[in-house]
């Protein structure tokens, strides 16, 4: 069983910056491809990026993409998000997932199997 507890949302203002972290236990997690989701209030959870489980490979939602990097340190088994130029629509609770895998990144909430239990990111404008 894999625990994620993710860190590092709060308020910040529209054009600035955040990184998220997300922390696991486990004894393995270099095995274990990576993704984060957001929800915003009502509405659903939604894809933001994923990473396979050497880091080699990293995908982004169109909404994201040049603005987000999603990285990983499997050594102190941790998996981030770092979100520059953040825009009011950014505005969710963010959520790390991960699943075993020594294959490609996942893009689908339902190929995860372990979750965080998520982080607020406000972004004013």
């Amino acid at each position: 069983q894999v625990q994620l507890v993710e860190s590092g949302g709060g308020l910040v203002q529209a054009g600035g910056s955040l990184r998220l972290s997300c922390t696991a236990s486990g004894r393995i997690f270099s095995n274990y491809a990576m993704g984060w989701f957001r929800q915003a209030p009502g509405k659903e959870r939604e894809f933001v990026a994923a990473i396979d489980w050497s880091g080699g490979s990293a995908y982004y939602a169109d909404s994201v993409k040049g603005r987000f990097t999603i990285s990983r340190h499997n050594s102190k088994k941790a998996v981030y998000l770092q979100m520059n130029s953040l825009k009011p629509e950014d505005t969710a609770v963010y959520y790390c997932a991960g699943r075993r895998s020594l294959g490609r990144y996942y893009l689908s909430e339902y190929e995860y199997d372990f979750w965080g239990q998520g982080t607020q990111v406000t972004v004013s404008s």
